[in-house]
């Protein structure tokens, strides 16, 4: 039985449920060095967090002067990123208790990220989480990724919930902000700890990241809300 009422529970995917940064920056930086780029650093990667893969192949392609058109440097770097993230993603054990608690309770769920939905399927079922995510959304599906509100709104229309009945749980900036572009509450869980006091829109804001997080905590949260 849903105690927590009509509320639906968005989830970002990269840095929120599962630790993928790393698999991320390396598929990044080996498409890089394939071109000729050779000092692609964490700490510039760290900026690029929350915002599409399409999107960040679009700046890395004008900050470097990459030849090869955008569609084809997506391509190389979906199929760089699958290679690792079938066998090297790792899902962050308080969020997965936090799934266990929600699917337990009734609670819809979704899932809405940046990644390709290849990349979203292959980590699902590579960690296990899939059973319980049923309903995907990837940037690719809808005009526009985040910081714009899209995917979370697409995400509310497939699960049949109001955007206000939904809370969205986000790890960057620009997916903080497009959560609340779309009307819907926010837990932030900073995955660069630095950049917290940016998360200004989030409803709770959990300012160490997965470090701080907790099943029980951000349960409570929504149950007393």
């Amino acid at each position: 039985m849903n105690d927590l009422g009509n509320l639906s529970v968005i989830f970002d995917l990269d840095g929120t449920l599962v630790d993928s940064e790393p698999n991320y920056y390396e598929a990044t930086r080996q498409l890089l060095a394939g071109h000729g780029v050779t000092d692609f650093t964490w700490a510039e990667h760290e900026r690029l967090v929350g915002i599409s893969t399409l999107e960040t192949l679009a700046l890395l392609r004008d900050r470097h002067g990459l030849r090869p058109p955008v569609a084809e440097l997506l391509a190389e770097a979906n199929r760089r990123y699958l290679e690792l993230a079938r066998t090297r993603t790792r899902a962050y054990p308080e969020m997965r208790k936090f799934v266990e608690l929600l699917a337990t309770g009734g609670v819809p769920m979704a899932v809405a990220s940046g990644s390709s939905p290849e990349a979203i399927e292959a980590i699902l079922t590579s960690t296990g989480l899939g059973g319980h995510l049923r309903t995907t959304v990837s940037a690719d599906e809808v005009p526009r990724g985040k910081p714009a509100p899209d995917v979370f709104l697409e995400a509310a229309r497939r699960l049949g919930a109001a955007p206000a009945d939904c809370v969205v749980l986000e790890d960057a900036v620009p997916g903080t902000a497009a959560a609340h572009a779309a009307g819907m509450r926010c837990i932030a869980i900073p995955y660069v700890t630095a950049q917290a006091d940016q998360f200004g829109t989030a409803d709770l804001l959990i300012r160490g990241g997965q470090t701080e997080f907790t099943a029980l905590l951000a349960y409570d949260w929504l149950a007393s809300d």
